[in-house]
């Protein structure tokens, strides 16, 4: 292809200027992009098809370094088209030396989507920049969140811990008023009473007695909680007499409920008898709360090269099965019946606690038609004798 029809039709705008900036020469791009024709650009300088700025930037720096160094590139300006619209390009010129004198070469690059992409390039920067500040923002919220909330939880741990506390001290002092209570009334019982006064006595018995035992609970409660543990004393033991004689003071305790004691098995288990009593009294006086007392509750004690057991059934409305996951929690109770014989909703728990100081557990199931069971097993370590 010829030389001048490379430099026509060539893929940017190609010109060719005095040292002064007068054109001599000039592609169709150019002419296209100026909306002028090649005729009517020969003779006019290049600087004056430049905007206002332009043509500031071009006297004050463009020229003088295109004499200095003899080139330049990248240089952005702005050009104006015939009908007074901009068209932004950027400029690579070099100097020449002709017979005739010194020529620049330029060669403009339109810019229309190199700036699309800077614009897209600077607004995903801005994103991006934005995005970070929220994040930091928000990681900011996050820490100040978390760090109130850690102050709150350790101030709700010493309010708990506080309110334990305060549980123990009060339940440990309440046994002494107590105690002076049943002995007034064991007292007046002694001499002649007429049958109301013998029924008021009766009733202030139990009432003591049910105190007694929502006061063990609490200590028992607090100690696992706020103290060391629930200790215990093992020691080996006749289970099934242990269990024999709880149920008896039981019936005492409840008399309008039949508590059947079962035995399975023989031999000696290691526990703390007053415990074994405990779990007894605790499953006992809930199958009384709960259960229907027109049928018996079974008591069974087992004994086996396994170790030990014993397990407390009562018949009577099922535990429904959305609170048996959380049923030997504290303050959690089977139903919403009210009962006189409820205590203050640890029972389960204090069994559940005393089981496992024994390397044991508790375990329950509950239907419609076989009634409610809690079983309560000894570590199969227990020393066993045939």
């Amino acid at each position: 292809m010829p030389a001048d029809a490379l430099f026509d039709n060539a893929a940017c705008a190609l010109a060719m200027t005095r040292q002064d900036g007068t054109i001599v020469h000039a592609n169709q791009r150019l002419s296209d992009w100026l909306g002028l024709n090649a005729a009517q650009l020969i003779g006019q300088r290049f600087q004056d098809l430049l905007t206002m700025g332009g043509r500031i930037f071009y006297q004050t720096h463009l020229a003088p370094m295109l004499r200095m160094h003899g080139s330049v590139n990248e240089v952005k300006l702005d050009i104006r088209h015939r009908d007074g619209h901009k068209v932004t390009v950027l400029l690579n010129a070099s100097q020449r030396q002709q017979a005739a004198g010194v020529v620049y070469d330029l060669a403009l690059f339109g810019t229309t989507d190199r700036d699309k992409y800077e614009r897209e390039l600077l607004n995903a920067r801005k994103l991006a920049e934005a995005l970070l500040e929220e994040k930091t923002a928000t990681e900011r919220a996050l820490h100040q969140a978390q760090a109130e909330l850690s102050e709150a939880y350790a101030i709700a741990q010493q309010r708990a811990l506080f309110a334990e506390q305060m549980v123990a001290i009060v339940s440990h002092d309440l046994k002494n008023p107590l105690s002076a209570i049943r002995m007034a009334s064991d007292f007046l019982r002694r001499g002649e009473r007429t049958p109301k006064e013998l029924q008021l006595l009766g009733h202030i018995d139990q009432s003591s007695e049910r105190a007694q035992r929502m006061i063990a609970d609490l200590l028992d409660f607090t100690q696992a909680r706020v103290g060391q543990g629930i200790t215990i004393r093992a020691q080996p033991l006749d289970l099934h007499d242990v269990i024999h004689r709880a149920v008896d003071e039981l019936r005492v305790a409840f008399p309008s409920a039949t508590l059947v004691h079962q035995t399975q098995g023989l031999g000696n288990a290691c526990l703390d008898a007053d415990r074994v009593q405990q779990v007894i009294g605790n499953l006992v006086a809930n199958s009384v709360a709960y259960g229907d007392l027109l049928q018996p509750v079974t008591i069974t004690s087992r004994l086996g090269a396994w170790g030990a057991e014993v397990s407390v059934h009562n018949y009577g409305a099922p535990i429904p099965q959305t609170l048996l996951a959380g049923l030997f929690e504290p303050m959690t109770r089977g139903t919403h019946q009210g009962s006189d014989v409820r205590s203050v909703g640890l029972g389960l728990y204090i069994v559940r606690e005393l089981a496992r100081v024994h390397g044991g557990d508790v375990a329950v199931s509950s239907c419609a038609t076989r009634g409610t069971t809690f079983s309560v097993t000894f570590q199969a370590s227990t020393p066993y004798l045939a």
